[in-house]
C-alpha cells in the first residue's frame, strides 16, 4: 500500500514538475527571436563540415580500437610461444 501511494506521489511531482516550464513559457509576454536565414547554400556547407569531422573523429576511434587489439593479441602470441618453449626445453 505505502508502495502505490508512493509511486502515485513521485508521477505527480514528475507531472508538475513537467508542466511547469510549459506553462511559464505559455505566459511569457516577452517572445525574442534570433534566427538568421542563412540559405539553403549556407547549409549545404555546414552539413558538409559536420560529415567530415564526424568521418574523422570515427577514424581516429577506429585506428585507435584497431591498435589496441593489435597489442593485444601480440601479447597474448607472445605468452602463447613463451608456455611452449618452457614445455619443449630439455631437462
Amino acid at each position: 500500500m505505502k508502495k502505490r501511494i508512493l509511486q502515485t506521489m513521485l508521477c505527480l511531482m514528475l507531472c508538475i514538475g513537467i508542466g511547469l516550464p510549459v506553462i511559464a513559457q505559455e505566459t511569457s509576454t516577452t517572445k525574442t527571436t534570433t534566427t538568421t536565414d542563412q540559405g539553403a547554400g549556407q547549409d549545404i556547407k555546414n552539413a558538409g563540415k559536420s560529415t567530415g569531422r564526424a568521418t574523422k573523429k570515427t577514424y581516429h576511434k577506429a585506428k585507435k580500437g584497431t591498435k589496441k587489439v593489435v597489442h593485444k593479441a601480440a601479447k597474448k602470441t607472445g605468452e602463447g610461444a613463451n608456455k611452449v618453449e618452457d614445455k619443449t626445453t630439455p631437462q
